[in-house]
């Protein structure tokens, strides 16, 4: 996907991009439609080249803030801040997304030096995306002090990969999971009572999955569009898996081209990290079956319109 640098509406008609109108997928209007709601958000921050600045570092330099950087943990490679790097990340109506509210991660498996850093933030709640099957292969090793909730979004038993014998394959394969959050009312009832505990609960509170770039990722972006932040840095703030957890897919890649040979390898690669067209594949069902973010999260989800404004308060210096 190539980011626009100029904006298809202005920053006025994108102050609550949950409430633009959005064309049917195969209606004459949907094109540009859809590239007003995915694209057309960015916010004049943006156009000055602030989204590439604040996204370019790994975690992020806080030049300017008075905001201690984001931890790097060696054994939680994609451990991160929801509200970004720096000040936080910008929003459409000229606000900021508050930073050391909400985190995300991969599964919490962490050494004894990061586990101690993880105390340290003052986690009050984990939520854990995973499967049953995937919790008894690798339990989490809990923050102190933090309370625990289990929510299967998938309502699967465990997650088995499917067969697959061909890269193509595997990436219709991550594009059609990805669209299931949105069509299929499981994984709806499982993400909205994750954000209903979201904005319930009271204190510093983390979010994860297996490698914290699927399920965590699709509940990031949530919460970064309740905020009205920009889809272009919702997309890169996505895209971040790929860097934080660099070694980790290469090692993964490189270990199925041991036991598999090179087309193996080439199915796991796209598996093992995400691409825009996953995240595109999510927005795009929201926009096919709900019209606006705001009928997603409400009709979808069955969130009140209160939860999202509480969370919109919870998100937003």
């Amino acid at each position: 996907m190539t980011f626009s640098a100029k904006a298809d509406i202005s920053l006025a008609a994108a102050h609550d991009l949950h409430a633009l109108p959005l064309a049917l997928p195969h209606s004459p209007a949907c094109v540009p439609s859809r590239r007003r709601f995915l694209k057309g958000t960015a916010s004049a921050l943006l156009f000055s080249g602030m989204g590439s600045t604040l996204l370019a570092a790994c975690g992020g330099n806080n030049a300017g803030s008075d905001q201690a950087p984001t931890p790097r943990l060696a054994s939680l490679e994609n451990f991160r801040d929801i509200g970004g790097t720096a000040a936080g990340y910008p929003t459409v109506d000229g606000r900021v997304v508050r930073r050391n509210a909400f985190f995300r991660s991969n599964a919490l498996n962490e050494n004894a030096a990061d586990a101690a850093v993880l105390d340290s933030l003052a986690i009050a709640a984990v939520y854990d995306l995973r499967t049953p099957g995937e919790i008894a292969r690798a339990a989490d090793v809990l923050p102190a002090n933090a309370t625990y909730q289990k929510i299967n979004v998938t309502g699967r038993e465990d997650m088995m990969p499917p067969p697959l014998d061909s890269a193509a394959a595997a990436v219709a394969s991550m594009e059609r999971a990805q669209r299931l959050y949105v069509t299929d009312p499981v994984q709806r009832e499982g993400f909205g009572k994750l954000l209903e505990q979201l904005a319930g609960t009271p204190g510093v509170q983390l979010i994860h999955s297996s490698a914290g770039k699927d399920r965590a990722g699709w509940a990031a972006a949530l919460l970064l569009s309740i905020a009205n932040v920009p889809f272009d840095i919702i997309m890169q703030d996505y895209l971040l898996s790929n860097a934080y957890s660099a070694s980790s897919i290469t090692a993964r890649v490189e270990a199925r081209r041991q036991t598999g040979g090179d087309l193996a390898a080439d199915v796991e690669r796209p598996m093992a990290g995400v691409q825009s067209s996953f995240l595109q594949a999510s927005f795009d069902e929201v926009q096919a079956s709900y019209g606006t973010m705001s009928g997603y999260l409400t009709r979808g989800l069955g969130l009140a319109q209160s939860t999202v404004d509480t969370l919109r308060d919870r998100l937003l210096l």
